[in-house]
């Protein structure tokens, strides 16, 4: 499987971004792809993550759901992506935001939030939100 992310950029604060997360070589049934972030001298942070097979969505704990929403799509003829939408933007958003893949199986989403589950990951996306 292959991770392209994408849609990042620099917003001011109380904006939108759509990152995308083009997934290609594999089926949603196989992986389940989780988002992550990652400021400067900081740990990797579970952003959200989709599962495999049902498609239902998991979030951080520090993720504020209202402002976040993530999902499976349709990108086009040639594979799928999983879009992280995220709603007022603010300063502490900015990060590099990665798109991951894993290929462990979960139970009652434990163990989702950790990176080293991860296998695949995708090169990341720069967002930085102005104040």
């Amino acid at each position: 499987v292959q991770l392209q992310a994408s849609g990042g950029g620099v917003v001011q604060a109380g904006g939108s971004l759509r990152l995308s997360c083009a997934v290609s070589g594999r089926t949603f049934t196989t992986y389940t792809i989780g988002w992550f972030r990652q400021t400067p001298g900081k740990e990797r942070e579970f952003v959200a993550v989709v599962s495999r097979g049902s498609g239902n969505a998991f979030y951080g704990e520090s993720i504020m759901k209202d402002r976040f929403s993530v999902s499976r799509v349709n990108a086009d003829n040639y594979g799928n992506a999983v879009d992280l939408n995220i709603f007022d933007l603010k300063p502490e958003d900015t990060a590099v935001y990665y798109c991951a893949a894993s290929v462990a199986t979960y139970y009652a989403n434990t163990g989702v939030d950790d990176r080293r589950n991860y296998d695949i990951w995708g090169q990341g996306t720069q967002v930085t939100v102005s104040s």
